[in-house]
Formats: C-alpha cells, structure tokens, sequence
C-alpha cells in the first residue's frame, strides 16, 4: 500500500510538470495574456486532482473520455459553473491535450468526443451616444500631469477602441501625428493600426510635450503615473469606474471594456461596415464582431418606434 501511494505521488508530481510545460509554452511560444494562464492552469491542477482523488489515476496517459465527463457532471452537480467556464475549462483540457499528442506524452486525445456546450450570447454592456457626449461634455478632468494622464486614457478608450492591456502597452513610438494613427499590439502579438481624429492627435502631441519637460518621466509608454512608471490593470480600471459614474449612466458594469463596446456600437449604430469594426477591433474573425448587430437592431427599433406614425409604444 505505501509503494501504491508512493507511486500514485511520483506520476502526480509528473503531471504538475506537464502542466509547467504547458503553461511555459503557452506563455512563451503562444504568447497568451496572464489571465488565461492563471485560468488554464487553475482548470489543469483541478482536473489532475479530480483524477487522482476520485479515479486514483496518476498517469495522464490512462485518462478516457468517460473520466473527462465525470468531471464535467461533477462541476455541474455543484452548480457553481456557468456554460462560459466549462467552456473555458474544455478548451484548456483540448490545449493541453493537443500539446501532449505534439510531445508524444500521449498516443490518445481523450477530448476528441467532447463537446463544450453552447454559451449564450451576451449583449454587450455601453454607453447610448447622448450618455458618451455627457461624460466628455460635463467632465472636468484635474489641471494637473494625472488629470491629463486620465483624459487621455478615457479619450483613447473611447476614440479607438483599443483594450485595456493595449492602453498600457501603448508606445510613444506607436504614435504616427503626421499619419494620424496609431499602431496597437493586439492578442497574439498582432498589429494594427487605428485611424485618429485631429483633436485626440493634438491630445496625443501635448501630452508627450509635457512628459518630455518633466525631469521625472522617462519612459518609452506613452502613457504613465506621476511618478513616470507605467500605468497598470487597475490603476485604469478604477480611473474609468469613477469617470463613468452613476450620474452618466444607471448600468452596473463600468470598466474600460464598456468603452470599447462603446466605441464599435455607436460605429456600428452610424453606419460602419461590420468588417471594418472588425479591422478596428483587432478581432480574428467576423463571428466576434458579430454581437454588434444586436445593438444595431436595437437601436434601428428604438428609432422607428420613435419616428414612425404606425409604430406603437408598447412594440
């Protein structure tokens, strides 16, 4: 019994190397965000211990289909999982599988048969155009180097749609003022550039202005702290949360992504061609840009029942 529980230990502390493997690869070779490396590897040690407590297996190489749903129905049963993350959980299980089968640590991909279900779709949370007018019309940012820190952040989320994680990554040397643009390093280490208006370039050119004269910052992002070190995840979050206070809009949900929902919205709702938000979003097919019509059709239907003799008010 002792040797069994010795082994059962080794081939565990085996596969919590594999999971390291994985999580260097997927860091280092597929460059993904830290948040989806804390959450693939949170999934990874979860289902290894689900397999070592419940069906006392330690090698990897054991697992079967029918150990995959057990644990699936196991996180059902608590209902404490949404469809998103057993999505999520799928999917890393079938990242790391395929990973495996490439470093031949396995002849067999267990996740073959397994299907995530379907999540529903969300209807992004924004700000209506009369709300987003509001908040850059009534605010009064600070006469200060942080006053204009946070205008430029808010103006930048709302103008080009660009996501947090690229806010800060943002580079005076991303910024082209005679091409009116800038160039954004987006998921997977993919560019694009993002046409700018003439008022945020001048935004852009003042700011970088002053960066320049105080003794204090030197630093290669554009955007920083007082103290010259470069803005972080919450930082940014907090900074928009208060912007977009409660007397701007009633919705909960107040972070910089609502900007970027914001921003293809209301280029969706004046016009703009679905695969050009695309292009602008940086997303890698039309299916995510996709939820946008929703919002379109919403908005088609608020402007018929409002101009429209027929239209009754309880459509």
């Amino acid at each position: 019994m002792y040797f069994y529980i010795a082994e059962l230990t080794l081939m565990a502390d085996m596969v919590s190397q594999l999971i390291d493997q994985f999580e260097r690869y997927l860091r280092f070779e597929k460059r993904v965000s830290d948040r989806t490396l804390i959450a693939y590897k949170g999934d990874l040690d979860q289902f290894s211990t689900y397999l070592t407590e419940v069906y006392e297996i330690g090698d990897i190489a054991d697992v079967k289909p029918i150990h995959v749903r057990s644990w699936l129905v196991s996180l059902r049963e608590k209902d404490a999982h949404k469809e998103r993350s057993m999505q999520r959980k799928i999917s890393a299980l079938k990242s790391w599988y395929k990973f495996l089968l490439k470093r031949q640590h396995v002849a067999v991909d267990p996740l073959v048969q397994i299907k995530a279900p379907k999540a529903p779709k969300r209807i992004p949370v924004f700000l209506e155009q009369e709300q987003s007018e509001k908040l850059f019309a009534e605010t009064e940012f600070e006469d200060s180097f942080k006053g204009r820190t946070d205008q430029l952040i808010m103006e930048l989320l709302y103008q080009t749609g660009i996501r947090r994680a690229e806010l800060i990554g943002l580079q005076e040397a991303d910024i082209d003022l005679y091409r009116k643009q800038i160039v954004v390093m987006g998921k997977r280490s993919k560019e694009r550039a993002i046409p700018i208006g003439a008022q945020l370039a001048d935004l852009i050119r003042k700011y970088m202005q002053e960066k320049k004269e105080r003794a204090s910052v030197e630093n290669k992002f554009l955007l920083t702290l007082d103290s010259g070190k470069p803005l972080y995840d919450n930082y940014v979050y907090r900074r928009v949360k208060e912007y977009i206070g409660s007397d701007i809009t009633t919705l909960s949900k107040r972070s910089p992504h609502v900007m970027r929902h914001t921003f293809a919205t209301q280029l969706m709702n004046n016009g703009a061609g679905i695969s050009a938000i695309k292009e602008l979003l940086g997303h890698s097919s039309l299916a995510a840009t996709q939820v946008y019509t929703h919002s379109n059709i919403e908005h088609l239907k608020k402007i018929y029942q409002k101009a429209h003799p027929k239209a009754s008010k309880d459509d």
